[in-house]
């Protein structure tokens, strides 16, 4: 007759007790820990980190040649850094002018990644062979700039037309000056102009060394001025409106990365506290 085995004691009743819930809360915390090791949820961008653009800050490197419009200055250099910041192994390269000249510039081969500008007019010139993909992403109006102390008495765009007023616009080729033009053509004034300069910062300069009494400028460049000029407005039914299209030349993660950051709510935001309506 066989000896029957030792049967293992049971635990007293209130370890069992405890041991249940334990054993549950374990579970839950692996549960946990395995959908944290997963994939994130990818973002509207498809990096799975909120607020980036493109690949990860990790994995983004290379540089992203950014030629703009002379009045996307002072937005772009903070787009330029905060963009950095955020993918410390991007560097973003940028040379600022005349649209006209650097649509020019990119058609004769000049290198560049991005292309803004100051008007849709102004990319009808540029290789459409070269373009990946057209967003606008800003809009601007003219302003008229004085010196602070406005020797001229500049108060309204009529001023312009003063043989005692002296005005300073951009060159008929670039946009700001072409704007300048249809705003005269419907307010219907002849101003008393004594330079046309090659693009808008150049034209801001001459009245920030008081070298002429009023100069029509965007909004913007009165916006980044300061105090350095003062704006006096053109009424909006003689004013003139741009819309600003970033133009995509390369295929390359850091160049989509950096338009896609511009055309965020963060970078509209950064572009529109320099004076920019919205796109």
């Amino acid at each position: 007759m066989s000896t029957p085995l030792p049967r293992a004691p049971r635990a007293p009743r209130s370890l069992r007790c405890t041991l249940a819930p334990t054993v549950t809360a374990l579970a839950a915390a692996a549960a946990v820990l395995l959908a944290g090791c997963g994939s994130s949820t990818p973002s509207a961008d498809g990096t799975g980190q909120p607020g980036k653009s493109g690949a990860s800050a990790a994995s983004l490197q290379g540089t992203v040649t950014v030629l703009a419009a002379a009045s996307l200055t002072e937005s772009f250099d903070q787009l330029k850094k905060d963009f950095e910041a955020a993918h410390p192994r991007v560097t973003v390269e940028t040379s600022y002018g005349s649209s006209a000249t650097l649509v020019q510039q990119v058609d004769n081969g000049a290198p560049a990644s991005v292309i803004a500008l100051a008007g849709t007019a102004a990319a009808k010139p540029l290789d459409q062979s070269m373009v990946k993909d057209t967003k606008n992403f800003a809009t601007n109006v003219l302003e008229i700039a004085v010196p602070p102390s406005n020797p001229g008495a500049v108060t309204s765009i009529n001023d312009l037309a003063k043989p005692t007023v002296k005005v300073v616009l951009c060159a008929d080729t670039v946009p700001c000056g072409k704007a300048a033009q249809a705003t005269f053509a419907k307010a219907r004034i002849v101003p008393n102009v004594v330079s046309k300069e090659v693009d808008v910062k150049a034209t801001l300069s001459k009245i920030k060394l008081a070298e002429a009494d009023a100069a029509v400028v965007y909004h913007s460049d009165v916006v980044a001025a300061k105090d350095a000029v003062t704006g006096v407005e053109i009424p909006s039914q003689f004013n003139t409106s741009l819309s600003y299209p970033v133009i995509t030349l390369s295929d390359d993660a850091a160049t989509k990365a950096f338009v896609a950051y511009l055309l965020s709510a963060e970078g509209l935001a950064t572009v529109q506290s320099f004076g920019f309506g919205a796109p």
